[in-house]
Parts: C-alpha cells; sequence; structure tokens
C-alpha cells in the first residue's frame, strides 16, 4: 500500500464511499483511476476537477501491474474483476483497503443506521481546522493529507462491511432497522455493531437515547451524549432560531463551552454534541472547536437548498423515515411561517414495504406530501409492494406525480418543496425546478 508506483484502479468509482476514497489517494501522491458506467453522478464531479480519468467499463481496462479497488456493489463476475483474476492482480475490496489505509493515524469512524453522512462531514470540517486530518465522507467527498494525525471516515453497516475497521474512537448515532434486504430483524442489526464495539481501541460516543446503543457491552469507555441528565456528555439551555441552534455542552458537571451551529434539527444538535465529545476527549483546544463549528456549511444532498421564483427548493438524501422527520424537522425550525411540501421516492421495495407505516407516519409531518415511483436499486428491481400502497397510507395527500407532470407543485406560493430519497429524485427536482422558472409567479 506504500508504494507509489503502483496504479490503483477503482471499479465502480463513481460511488460515493469509492470517489472519495480515490480522491484521498490522489491527494496522498498515489496513482488513481476508475471505471463506472457512463450515466452521470454528483459524485463525479470532484474526480473530474482533480483530473482523475473515469473509464467506461471494459475488461480492455485491466492491465498487468495494477492494483484493484473493488467496489462493493460489483459481484466477482464483473468483466473488470474477471479479467483482474485471470491477470493473476492484487484485488482488494473498498472496506477492506480502508481497514488497513486508517492503522498508522488518530482513526475516528462514524457509524449509525442515519446521520454517519452529515455528523462525518462536521467531524472531518473540525479537524481539519485544528490538526492535519484526512477524511472520507459519504457524500463523495475525501481528502487526502500528506502528514495527517487524524482520519475520520464513514462506516457503514450494510453486510456488515464496517467489521472491516478497528478504529481508535467510534461515533455511533443510533441503531435502527434498515437494509431489510440483508438484515433479518433489529436483534441482527444490533449484533452488527456489538460485534464493531468489540473492535474500537479507545472509546466510543453513543448517542444515549437510542434504546439499542445503551445495551452495547464494551471493553473501552462508552461515553452517550445527548440532552438529559443520563448522558456523559450533555446539551443543555439550547436555543433554536431561524439562524440555526446554540447550547451549552457539559461533561457530566464539568461546563465545556456555549456552542453553536448554522444547522438546523434537533439531529445537527447532537451531531455536534458527538464531535464535541470526541474533541474533548482528544484534548483539543475548544475555542477552536466552537470556531470551526460556525464555519461548517454542511454535505452535499443533506438539507441542501436553493430559491427559484417565489419557492424554497430543498435537496435531501433522506431515505428511511427517522432521516425524513428530521429533514422535516430542520425545515420546520428554518421556516416556521412557510408551507412544507414533501417529496419522496422511496428507495428499494424491500424498504418501502418493510417500513410502510412508519413512511407515512413521517411524512404526514410535512403539510402536503406528493409521491415518485418506488427506485429501484441494482440489487432490486421489483417487488411486492408499489408507490400506490403508501399514497393510501398518507393522510396529507399521497398523489403519484411523474418527472413528465411534476404541475401540482404548481398549486403552492412562497412554500418550501423537499425533494427526498437516495435514487434519482433530483431528475424530478430539476424537472420541478424547470416548469417553476418558466411559469409566471408572483415573486414577493
Amino acid at each position: 500500500m506504500n508504494n507509489k508506483e503502483t496504479l490503483y484502479h477503482f471499479v465502480g468509482i463513481k460511488g460515493s464511499g469509492m470517489s472519495s476514497l480515490a480522491l484521498v489517494l490522489h491527494e496522498k501522491g498515489y496513482q488513481v483511476q476508475g471505471s463506472d458506467v457512463e450515466k452521470y453522478f454528483f459524485t463525479q464531479r470532484d474526480l473530474e476537477k482533480a483530473h482523475i480519468k473515469i473509464l467506461p467499463f471494459s475488461a480492455d481496462n485491466i492491465k498487468a501491474g495494477m492494483t484493484i479497488i473493488q467496489g462493493n456493489a460489483f459481484p466477482d463476475t464483473h468483466e473488470e474483476i474477471a479479467k483482474a483474476k485471470e491477470l493473476g492482480l492484487e484485488i482488494i475490496r473498498y472496506h477492506d483497503f480502508i481497514g488497513k489505509f486508517i492503522q498508522p493515524y488518530t482513526s475516528v469512524a462514524v457509524t449509525g443506521s442515519h446521520g454517519k453522512t452529515s455528523t462525518t462531514g462536521l467531524l472531518s470540517h473540525v479537524l481539519s481546522g485544528i490538526a492535519p486530518t484526512s477524511y472520507l465522507i459519504g457524500d463523495g467527498t475525501g481528502h487526502g493529507e500528506p502528514d495527517a494525525k487524524f482520519f475520520s471516515f464513514e462506516a457503514c453497516e450494510y453486510q456488515r462491511h464496517f467489521l472491516a475497521y478497528a478504529p481508535d474512537y467510534a461515533i455511533m448515532t443510533n441503531i435502527d432497522f434498515d437494509h431489510p434486504d440483508y438484515f433479518k430483524s433489529i436483534d441482527d442489526v444490533f449484533e452488527a455493531f456489538q460485534t464493531l464495539t468489540n473492535q474500537v481501541k479507545k472509546g466510543i460516543f453513543a448517542y444515549g437515547d437510542d434504546e439499542y446503543l445503551r445495551k452495547l457491552k464494551a471493553d473501552v469507555p462508552i461515553y452517550y451524549y445527548g440532552l438529559t441528565e443520563d448522558d456523559d456528555i450533555q446539551a443543555r439551555n439550547i436555543v433554536r432560531t431561524t439562524n440555526g441552534s446554540a447550547f451549552d455542552v457539559y461533561h457530566q458537571d464539568q461546563f465545556i463551552g456555549r456552542f453553536s451551529v448554522p444547522s438546523f434539527g434537533k439531529h445537527n444538535i447532537l451531531n455536534a454534541l458527538a464531535v464535541i465529545a470526541v474533541s474533548y476527549f482528544e484534548k483539543l483546544d475548544m475555542d477552536k472547536v466552537k470556531a470551526e463549528m460556525l464555519t461548517f456549511s454542511g454535505v452535499k444532498r443533506r438539507f441542501t437548498e436553493k430559491q427559484v421564483a417565489d419557492m424554497i427548493v430543498v435537496d435531501d438524501y433522506a431515505h428511511h423515515p427517522a432521516e425524513i422527520k428530521a429533514t422535516i424537522d430542520a425545515a420546520r425550525q428554518k421556516y416556521p411561517e412557510k408551507e412544507l411540501i414533501a417529496v419522496f421516492q422511496p428507495h428499494t421495495f424491500s424498504r418501502t414495504i418493510a417500513l410502510l407505516d412508519d413512511f407515512a407516519e413521517a411524512l404526514d409531518k410535512a403539510d402536503h406530501v406528493y409521491l415518485l415511483d418506488i427506485f429501484s436499486s441494482a440489487r432490486e428491481t421489483a417487488g411486492e409492494v408499489k408507490i400506490e400502497d403508501l399514497g393510501a397510507k398518507i393522510q396529507k395527500g399521497g398523489q403519484v406525480i411523474s418527472e413528465d407532470n411534476m404541475s401540482p407543485l404548481l398549486d403552492y406560493e412562497n412554500g418550501v418543496v423537499i425533494f427526498m430519497g437516495a435514487g434519482d429524485v433530483q431528475r424530478f427536482e430539476q424537472a420541478y425546478e424547470n416548469l417553476l422558472s418558466t411559469t409566471t409567479r408572483n415573486v414577493l
């Protein structure tokens, strides 16, 4: 892994984690290229800016002397992997590569069923402002600092991939039932997190209100963060405004400081608490931590907003009921006087059918709800549920709309339209924006 003469070829380089890792290696001076489908993904923009070569999939891309990093979405039968095996090349899975790569650094893994990307983004931003830090964020962002002290990275529980890691610290935001195509039950999810817990070297920072995180057993200290007296790291005296949130932080009864974050929703206060906890126990300058938090602009596709005509249009990756609730909560805080219109694209049939009632309950926290057809992933192209099944359970609407007809959304003025989903929901958002910008409106 220290040989900078080797060319690292990423199979599936446009994946959010893969593109991040490619950027990390590139910035550390390694030779990097990759391949993927020709469809445009938002993750490729940073790769292009870094002049990292992106090729269409082809067995001809694979040459002698390469090391192959295999994206988790691609089987051993993939034409490039098969060619690499034929040539006897070293092939290493994405998560296995990271597991080895993090060892020289003070590593902080951020995991949980929700909130990983936002928390990793904030942690990476804060640490980078104080000490040399490399990071790998699940929104396709990666940075490789040549003399890094810290390595912060997102650790995904899907298919237990995070068990390739033995980090110094772990932030655990929650344990919830998700990925029903893999996990059998919430107890199965818990068992995966318990196994990761056993691999953490120095300490764990876990959300205190999560009943499953409270059940974890560890040989290292577990510090719980949250808003109650039962938590080791507490936020008190919280003030939420249309400019963000401010709060006092205590370690038990020891006052650490008053912090402000220019972000919205209770979940972002909790994310900040986790980052403050890591910084505090690593004995970083807390005044610098405060300053860095004020300049965090967020991560891609997490409450990304713009004004189009008289409407605020929000793009968010939320694709689980807990995430939908958090996104709507954030919108309520920032825009308390405006109508909230949710437009949701479910991601995978198995998740939709497993969480149907929970999706309906979460979406009903908006003022009006519209639905897009279920996005079928590469591993799941059909299922036993239809989008109309979800629509029937929603009280605040539930009408199914299409890219060809986004006109029902024109019924609203001076409101907030929130597009949510992990698939290709952005093309529907673009269709709405095009329609909105070509329609005569009274812009206030």
